[in-house]
């Protein structure tokens, strides 16, 4: 037999109303007090469980898709620290970049002019626009620190209903480690990271095509983009050669013809291989351009001969490239035609079209030059509708154009087949839950195809730390950019000096210039790991914080970052670190609405986070979000947090009926406060046995469950179990637990009272623990009645499994189902007859497997005291025990008849019933 190990419980007075309303303000106020969930600096890194938990992007808006995932991480957060680690879980705002920069310009109605100076009496025209979106035409101009300042005071209001959420949601996050993506702390390790890559020419700058959003006036990266459908027209147009004999391309963009610096067409296609090395002139503007061959030419797509100008799309830039064409770019960063005729037109016919086109947006030039190939006879036929899948900024709503600009890059794998190869292996190494989705990492890796561009020409972020020496002509000598030293950082090069200049040499020949991008946000997100872990910070204590928590353990996220957030954090460890910034992550899926359809802003379906939590209280509202599996999308459904609701409410209520029994006195009253021990020696009766049994095998099913953050499996054992054992123990067992005579008049002995009660105080004070990290309000005020001064439900031990085993000593947990399978036949037979369920039973005959009648003849004790059964009960075989059910219904109906006076007692027994609250319907997990 296992070694017992006793739990001495101090037990309180019990409330004389349970209810889970109101708990939330309660026990958070609590836990603030006692500072419940800091992290205690431990400097062992064995001991520390640490977690890289995501930083929302601040943008004011939430829904429930918010609280998903964040319940998720939280769930193995507190079982980490039910386990004894000491758990390093920071939080952190990710305010800056392109969704907070269109966020204040709509909220404050106001745009940066770069030529504009500080202002400090500014004052923007807007306080909120109750979601109207502002015209830019109607947008008031402020400089670029004016604009700063009214994103960092509106990032402030923001992150304040994120915290509240947070709080009232229970995440038990450690508020001290709060840090900020624009603060001083996460800059300093951003421009750190940036300038030790940039030693080591891992980072870079070139000219070079790339995709531009001329909404936001920014350069985009490839793993923010986002392919839509777009609708357009196909027009068949004429290239000709030099005797005028047309060759046919067919186009969505007629007005780049003038950009056009070749035809491309594959190798393989019959259709042209005769003409490749020939020339055609373009329609309209008499430009002089090859006919080549590329393996990337679809010959099943349009004509099977495309025009290639730099740039329409990515394909261009691949064919620009790799045949060495001619640069031609007509289109500006504002989306409109350059203003000037470029070199290469000499036509003057095809001048005096362009002029035709200069500032105007693309859509404008379009109509301009069809209309004169309409006219020159070079259109065939009337363009005709298409839908075509065009490239957007994941938050842009205009089609990316692609621009020629100097830009930032950090080498990631997508040029250099070493590195690709090695981030490959890194995210082999990485514990991906599920693992299922580590395929997603490995395509994205192998479909790289340039570095990441991480500079933006946007304002509210973390500037390079750069400046330039201005050459005597005024220009920028971007060859031989000036650094700072690491110990001066973070530093802003449009307002601090470089060493050995003076300001007044800004913006001069002989001086110096500042380097006006700033970093993409992702740029600084990577970093996560380092930022909250205090990575190459000089002091002593973060020095120690580092050791103790870097490589993290945990990085939870949602599953459609992995190209984004999760690689770029392996990308920065693995040069900075040359190792993983952790050992897991977890991903999780969308929030669909009731149609299946993803939750989204843009799409009007979001439900509003403290709708459901005020309705039904955050436990509910966490039980709906744990039920569902990692990777896997869930439907917002109601019905699931209603089942939380009445899991937490039968938690209170069972836990108060279990603990009030022996402290009540002939006047019902229950006694302010004892202390009792369970000791699994005491544990004699073989259902008692039974019941422990089974809750060995369900803390161990869970535990394994958890270690392998499979949370949604965990909580199905214990929430399956527990409905069992308030269904069926405590109903077989609750008169032998009071001591009281059963129906013939018998007493259970003192020690299968003792028994009874041990066997409910050991399962209850395990379903406590097993479901504070779901439930964590309602078990907190339910430890606090059993555990009176002993601290929080949160910092106590995970069960395990000895302690029940000790209690179970030899005996199956299967008799506790047969036994309670035995009480719902019985009851069965009641409700049938239509008679109370206090009408005794003068005789039973059960039908039971040859092999059940052994052990369940230990339980008959109980069934007969549950069921009322005042004779004895015999086992039958099935056949015979259906026979002798039939008999059983008469003689209950005659017994009836002569009991009359038994109703009162059966209605004030049915009241006592309804107090411990009725099991749900379980609707199937999705």
């Amino acid at each position: 037999m296992t070694e017992a190990k006793t739990i001495t419980a101090n037990l309180t007075a019990l409330p004389d109303r349970v209810g889970v309303d109101g708990l939330e303000d309660k026990w958070r106020a609590v836990w603030d007090e006692q500072g419940t969930y800091k992290f205690n600096d431990t400097r062992d890194r064995k001991a520390v469980y640490s977690i890289d938990t995501p930083p929302p992007t601040v943008s004011g808006h939430l829904h429930v898709g918010h609280v998903f995932s964040y319940t998720h991480t939280d769930v193995i957060a507190r079982f980490k620290r039910m386990q004894g680690f000491d758990v390093f879980y920071p939080m952190g705002w990710d305010d800056n970049g392109l969704p907070t920069e269109r966020r204040v310009q709509n909220y404050y109605g106001v745009r940066v002019d770069t030529s504009l100076k500080y202002d400090p009496d500014f004052k923007p025209p807007f306080e909120g626009t109750e979601g109207k979106k502002v015209d830019a035409k109607d947008q008031v101009p402020c400089s670029r620190q004016n604009f700063i300042e009214l994103c960092e005071k509106l990032t402030a209001e923001d992150e304040k209903l994120f915290e509240a959420l947070w709080r009232e949601l229970g995440l038990s996050i450690d508020w001290s480690q709060t840090y900020h993506t624009i603060g001083e702390h996460p800059r300093r390790v951003a421009q750190k990271a940036f300038l030790r890559n940039l030693a080591r020419g891992e980072a870079y700058q070139k000219d070079a095509p790339g995709l531009w959003d001329v909404t936001f006036q920014t350069a985009v990266a490839q793993a923010e983009l986002e392919s839509r459908e777009y609708p357009g027209f196909y027009h068949k147009v004429a290239f000709r050669f030099e005797d005028g004999t047309p060759i046919y391309i067919e186009t969505t963009r007629p007005e780049l013809l003038a950009a056009c610096g070749a035809l491309i067409a594959h190798p393989d296609d019959e259709r042209y291989k005769q003409y490749f090395g020939q020339y055609v002139y373009s329609p309209l503007f008499k430009v002089k351009v090859p006919i080549l061959a590329h393996p990337a030419a679809e010959m099943d797509k349009g004509a099977g001969i495309a025009m290639c100008c730099t740039f329409g799309d990515v394909t261009d830039v691949e064919w620009w490239r790799d045949l060495n064409l001619p640069t031609r770019p007509i289109i500006q960063r504002n989306g409109r035609i350059i203003m000037n005729v470029p070199d290469w037109i000499t036509d003057e016919g095809g001048k005096a079209i362009f002029e035709e086109t200069e500032g105007k947006t693309t859509f404008s030039a379009r109509k301009i030059i069809v209309d004169h190939l309409r006219e020159s006879g070079d259109l065939d036929g009337e363009p005709t509708p298409t839908k075509r899948m065009t490239n957007f900024y994941e938050k842009g709503d205009k089609p990316l154009e692609i621009v020629t600009s100097r830009q930032w890059y950090l080498k990631n794998g997508g040029t250099d087949q070493k590195l690709n190869a090695e981030l490959i292996e890194r995210g082999r190494e990485l514990n991906f839950h599920p693992d299922f989705m580590r395929v997603r990492y490995e395509n994205w890796v192998h479909g790289l195809n340039g570095d990441w561009l991480i500079s933006r020409q946007r304002f509210f972020g973390v500037p390079f730390p750069l400046w330039y020496p201005v050459l005597e002509d005024g220009s920028a000598d971007y060859d031989h950019p000036i650094t700072p030293s690491e110990d001066i950082l973070p530093i802003d090069p449009t307002s601090d000096v470089p060493a050995g200049y003076t300001e007044d040499q800004r913006d001069v020949p002989g001086g110096f210039t500042a380097e006006k991008d700033i970093m993409d946000t992702w740029a600084t997100s990577s970093l996560t790991p380092q930022i909250v872990t205090h990575w190459e910070e000089q002091d002593e204590a973060s020095k120690a914080l580092f050791k103790a928590t870097f490589p993290m353990d945990l990085r939870p996220q949602g599953q459609d970052i992995i190209r984004t957030w999760l690689f770029s954090s392996v990308d920065r460890a693995h040069l900075e670190n040359k190792c993983l910034p952790w050992k897991h992550t977890t991903l999780s899926g969308w929030i669909l609405d009731p149609d299946h359809k993803k939750m989204s802003k843009s799409k009007g379906n979001v439900v509003v986070p403290d709708k459901p939590i005020k309705q039904f209280g955050a436990d509910a509202v966490r039980y709906w979000a744990a039920a569902a599996r990692l990777g896997l999308d869930a439907t917002y459904d109601e019905g699931q947090m209603k089942i939380g609701r009445r899991l937490a409410i039968k938690l209170l209520n069972a836990t108060k009926f279990a603990l009030a029994i022996g402290r009540e006195d002939e006047n019902h009253h229950v006694s302010d406060a004892a202390e009792v021990t369970w000791n699994p020696a005491d544990v004699t009766e073989p259902l008692d046995r039974a019941a422990m049994a089974k809750m060995a095998l369900v803390v161990r099913e869970a535990t394994a469950a958890l270690d392998h953050y499979e949370h949604s499996k965990a909580l199905e054992a214990i929430e399956n179990y527990f409905w069992q054992f308030c269904d069926d123990y405590i109903e077989l067992v609750k008169n032998r637990a009071y001591g009281t005579a059963d129906a013939t008049g018998h007493v259970p002995s003192e020690a299968a009272v003792k028994s009874a009660r041990t066997a409910l105080g050991l399962g209850l004070d395990a379903f406590t623990r097993l479901l504070a990290p779901y439930l964590p309000y309602a078990t907190e005020e339910v430890w606090s009645w059993m555990h009176a001064g002993s601290g929080s439900v949160h910092r106590a031990a995970w069960p395990t499994p000895d302690v029940y085993e000790a209690a179970a000593f030899k005996v199956a947990p299967e008799l506790l189902t047969h036994a309670g399978e035995a009480l719902a036949a019985l009851r069965g037979i009641k409700s049938k007859a239509k008679v109370s369920m206090k009408t005794p039973i003068l005789s039973v005959t059960l039908g039971v497997a040859d092999d059940v009648r052994e052990s369940l003849a230990g339980a008959l004790d109980d069934i007969a005291e549950a069921g009322r059964v005042v004779g004895k009960i015999h086992f039958a075989a099935a056949a015979a025990a259906v026979r002798a059910a039939k008999e059983t219904v008469e003689a209950a109906r005659e017994a009836a008849k002569e009991a009359k006076a038994e109703t009162e007692a059966a209605a004030e027994i049915i009241v006592q019933d309804s107090e411990l609250g009725e099991p749900p319907v379980k609707k199937p997990r999705k």
